[in-house]
Parts: structure tokens; C-alpha cells; sequence
């Protein structure tokens, strides 16, 4: 058998075997022209540093699995093969710790970055910025006669000319509807059954997605009236969290079709003192026919904020803007309907 024959059957390159000759793993006999002469066995010893290779293992540490395979004809039959799996395994679980630490570091910056905005009392030439990974949410807003425009667009902040959501008519349905019995999972790690809410006011607010500012706002995202703001809103909601239980909510939950685990990414971040229930399957859309939007083949929840009591909703803000300013609006409307 020809050299070109063997890396053929075996599966790797005439190069390769001239690589794993040199190390002395493979060792053909010689013809008396002088050619090389392979054999069925020296097939079986390449495909075995092939696919030592790929596990991992590099070809110069092949050498106790070969032996072990001349010995006994299988490659892990000896203790010294079990020891260089231990080994490549330790190995490997060095580079995996290396790798994640390199891996948040370099997520922490990209964070940073993305949360970064200008200093007013830098000029334009020098670009200083605020190092600030978690800016105030507030310090620009939608509607401000005159917003600073940020750095970078990032979800802390809303831009100004937001298009406006119309009010289409699709919550007029709502107030006095039952809410149905189903339950939905928290970040607070417990099922909330929403029919079971009791006589007291619960403040539900549902919105789209929320996004992450390592992340870049997708595009076309700004153009759709009411989708932008989530981060913001969720704020707002932090921010007013204890004056609208003082106004007569009991309680305060956010709700978006997104999974429990990235919803508590946010809570996290944000420092949200209330939980946010997932609704992946949209089953509390099509109990009450909520407004939902398509944004490249995802279903998404439209705005839309819910006072449940008693079983039942007895308000519904729809549409829902500026976001930023939306739980004012809800804690007006408390105030001004006292239980």
C-alpha cells in the first residue's frame, strides 16, 4: 500500500502521515526500490490518531494509546491510556476556566461600552464619557423640549421623533372581562395564577421584549409606534414601584412572551423590585384576545397595561405612550380611583 493509498482509507492527508512518521507513531516497511510499503494495521493506527486528534488530544500524546492498541488491539485498554484521558480532560477544563474568564471580562466591557454616554462638560473633540455602566434611565426622556441625544442609541434612553401608537380599538373589549384561570411563571420562582389575584388591584403591563445593552436595537425596531421603550418602562415602574402600592396596587408584575431566564437577566439589572411572569405560549392572548404584533416572524405583545381585581380587569391603558412616563400614568389613574 502506497502512501497515497493509506491517508485515502484513513481519511487524512499524505502530509499527515509524513507528519505522524516523523514522530515515529507509524513505521512502514521499506520495498528494495525504497518506497514506502503500508499495511492494513498502519490504516487502523492513523484513523486512531485522526480521532484521537479530534477529541482533543494532540498527535505527540498518542503514543500510550498506540502501544496499548499493538498490545492488546484496542487503544484504551491499558492504564495509561485512562491516564491521558484524565489528563486531556484536566486539560481542557483549565482552557474552559481560562476561556469564561477572558469571556465575562470582555462581556463586561462590551456592556460598559454600550451603556456609555458623552460628558456635557467635555467638548465635542475630546468625546470623554460618563463610565457609568448603568446610566439613569431618566436623565433623557421622550417629550423633553430639549433632550441630549446620547452617544450611542442604547435602551436606557428613549430617542427623540418616536413615531405615536394610535389607539385601534383593539382593548375596548376589556374592562369587565374575566380573567382566566390560568398561571404563569415568575422570576420570583413560582407560578402566579392570575385568576387568584384576589379582590386587591394588581398592575399587569405587558410589552414586547426587552433588550440588552451589549446588544444593538434591531433595525427597523424605532419605526414601529410603541415598540421601543421597554427598559425604560420597566424603570419607570421601579422608580414609582413604592408610590403605586401606596396608591392602592397590591402588587405590580411585568409580562412579555419572552422566557423566565431572560427576564431575569433584566430583573437583575435593573434592580427591579417586582417579578415579571412569562407567557411564551401567548395563552393570555388568546384568552382575552390581546393585541400582538409580528416583527420578523416572532409574535410579539403590543403595549398594553391591565388593573386586575377580583378576577376581572377594571382598567386597561391602551395605547401605551411615551413608555418612560407610563407609570405615572397608572399611578394618576390610582389616585384619582381610590378603591
Amino acid at each position: 500500500m502506497r502512501i497515497g493509498d493509506l491517508a485515502r482509507d484513513a481519511g487524512v492527508t499524505p502530509k499527515a502521515v509524513r507528519y505522524y512518521e516523523s514522530l515515529g507513531l507509524v513505521v512502514p516497511e521499506r520495498l528494495e526500490n525504497g518506497y514506502r510499503d503500508y499495511s492494513g494495521q498502519d490504516v487502523r493506527v492513523v484513523c486512531e490518531i485522526r480521532r484521537l486528534i479530534e477529541l482533543g488530544i494532540p498527535a505527540v500524546r498518542t503514543r500510550p494509546f498506540l502501544d496499548c492498541l499493538a498490545d492488546h488491539g484496542a487503544i484504551d485498554d491499558c492504564p495509561s491510556s485512562l491516564a491521558e484521558y484524565r489528563d486531556a480532560i484536566g486539560d481542557l477544563e483549565r482552557r474552559i476556566r481560562e476561556l469564561t474568564v477572558r469571556r465575562d471580562a470582555l462581556a463586561r466591557r462590551l456592556k460598559q461600552a454600550a451603556c456609555r454616554r458623552p460628558d456635557p462638560a467635555a467638548s465635542e473633540d475630546s468625546k470623554v464619557s460618563d463610565p457609568d455602566p448603568n446610566p439613569d434611565p431618566h436623565r433623557e426622556t421622550a417629550g423633553d423640549p430639549n433632550p441630549q441625544e446620547p452617544f450611542v442609541d442604547n435602551y436606557y434612553t428613549l430617542p427623540s421623533g418616536l413615531p405615536v401608537p394610535q389607539d385601534d380599538g383593539a382593548a375596548d373589549h376589556l374592562p369587565g372581562m374575566p380573567v382566566p384561570e390560568l398561571a404563569l411563571p415568575s422570576t420570583a420562582n413560582e407560578d402566579i395564577g392570575l385568576a387568584a389575584l384576589g379582590k386587591d388591584r394588581t398592575i399587569l403591563y405587558l410589552y414586547p421584549l426587552t433588550g440588552r445593552p451589549e446588544e444593538d436595537i434591531p433595525e427597523g425596531w424605532n419605526s414601529i409606534p410603541g415598540a421601543r421603550g421597554c427598559t425604560t418602562e420597566a424603570c419607570d415602574f421601579r422608580d414609582h414601584y413604592e408610590e403605586l402600592l401606596e396608591a392602592g396596587a397590591a402588587r405590580v408584575f411585568g409580562l412579555s412572551s419572552q422566557d423566565t431566564a431572560y427576564q431575569q437577566e433584566v430583573v437583575d439589572r435593573l434592580r427591579l423590585p417586582f417579578a415579571m411572569l412569562s407567557d411564551t405560549a401567548f395563552r393570555l392572548a388568546g384568552a382575552l384576545s390581546l393585541p400582538t404584533f409580528d416583527f420578523r416572524g416572532e409574535a410579539l405583545y403590543k403595549r398594553i397595561t391591565l388593573v386586575v381585581r377580583d378576577g376581572a380587569v377594571e382598567h386597561a391603558f391602551y395605547p401605551v405612550f411615551p413608555p418612560d412616563r407610563h407609570a405615572g400614568q397608572v399611578l394618576a389613574w390610582l389616585k384619582e380611583n381610590p378603591l
